[in-house]
C-alpha cells in the first residue's frame, strides 16, 4: 500500500479516498474534523491517522499530499501532528497515532507529533523510499530494500525488521509488522497472538497493508488475501476481484477496484464502510 501514491486511506473510525481528479472524499467519524476533506484539490496520496481498537479516544487525522509537494492536514491535532504546513518537497506521508511522517525528495524524513515511544526519531534515517505508520511504531523501507523502524519494540516489530532484504513494500500495523519481497512472499514480525503475522504461506503478492490486528496483501491476478482478528469481519475479502490496492484499517478494511470503485469489510459502526457509492479512485496518476 505504501508506494507511496495512496489511494486509500483506513483509520479506526473512518476511511479516506483520493480520486483521479486529484479531490479527496472521506466518510465516517468526524469528531475531530477528520473527514473535512471536501476542499481539498490536487492531491496524490492520502493518509490516515489509526487508533487501536483498545484506545480510549476514536478522534484521528487525515493527510493529503499534493502534486507541488506540500500537504494539507485536518483533524485531531493535540500532539502537533498536524502542524505540517511548512513542509515542502514531499514525496511520500504516512500517518499514525498522533503523528505524521513525510518522505523528503533527497531521502531523508520528517516527523511531527507524539514521540513518547521513540516513533518519530527518524532524523537519521537515509535513502527512504517509502513509509508507514503504526501505532507507536514507524518504518522505512531504503532504496536497497532493506527496512529500518523505530518506536514501541514491545514485541519484537521493530528490531526484526532490521534484518529483512529484498523489499518492495512494507506496512506498520498496531504491534505488528509486515513487509512484500521482491519474490511476491510476505514477511512478518511481532505480536503473533492475532494472527496477524499468518502470512508465510502467501504467494505472488503485489501490495500490503496492515491493520491493528490484521494483515491484507492483494495478490497479481487481483485478489485479497487476509489474517489475523477477523472478529469484526474485516478478513471476508476471499470473494474480492479485480483489486490493485488495499487499506487496513483498525477494524475495517478497504479494497480499490480497477474500475475506480471500492468495496469494503468490518466494523461500520461510523459509517466508515459506507464506500459503495465511491468512483474514480486510481493510485498512481
Amino acid at each position: 500500500m505504501r508506494g507511496n501514491a495512496s489511494a486509500l486511506a483506513a483509520g479506526r473510525r473512518h476511511s479516506a479516498g483520493r480520486r483521479w481528479d486529484g479531490t479527496v472524499i472521506a466518510v465516517g467519524n468526524n469528531a475531530a474534523g477528520e473527514c473535512r476533506v471536501e476542499r481539498w484539490k490536487d492531491v496524490v496520496a492520502v493518509a490516515a491517522g489509526n487508533v487501536h481498537s483498545a484506545s480510549n479516544t476514536g478522534k484521528s487525522h487525515t493527510v493529503g499530499l499534493r502534486s507541488d509537494g506540500t500537504l494539507l492536514a485536518t483533524g485531531w491535532n493535540a500532539d502537533g501532528q498536524c502542524d505540517i504546513a511548512a513542509w515542502s518537497d514531499v514525496t511520500a506521508v504516512a500517518a499514525g497515532w498522533r503523528r505524521t511522517l513525510g518522505l523528503l525528495a533527497d531521502g531523508t524524513v520528517l516527523a511531527a507529533g507524539r514521540r513518547a515511544e521513540g516513533q518519530c526519531e527518524v532524523r537519521s534515517w537515509r535513502e527512504i523510499v517509502a513509509l508507514s505508520c503504526g501505532d507507536w511504531h514507524s518504518v522505512g523501507l531504503r532504496a536497497d530494500g532493506s527496512a529500518v523502524a523505530v518506536g514501541n519494540d514491545r514485541r519484537g516489530q521493530c528490531s526484526a525488521v532490521h534484518g529483512w532484504r529484498d523489499l518492495t513494500a512494507i506496512s506498520a500495523g498496531y504491534l505488528h509488522t509486515i513487509a512484500l519481497r521482491c519474490n511476491g512472499r510476505v514477511l512478518a514480525a511481532g505480536d503473533q497472538s492475532t494472527g496477524a503475522c499468518d502470512v508465510e504461506r502467501w504467494e505472488d503478492v503485489v501490495a500490503v497493508s496492515a491493520g491493528s490486528y490484521h494483515s491484507v496483501g492483494v495478490t497479481a491476478d487481483g485478489r485479497v488475501l487476509a489474517a489475523g482478528d477477523n472478529s469484526h469481519g474485516q478478513c471476508d475479502v476471499d470473494d474480492w476481484r479485480d483489486i490493485v490496492t488495499v487499506a487496513a484499517g483498525s477494524i475495517h478494511t478497504l479494497g480499490a477496484r480497477a474500475d475506480g470503485t471500492v468495496v469494503s469489510t468490518g466494523n461500520n459502526t461510523h459509517h466508515q464502510c459506507d464506500v459503495e457509492s465511491w468512483s474514480g479512485i486510481q493510485p498512481g496518476t
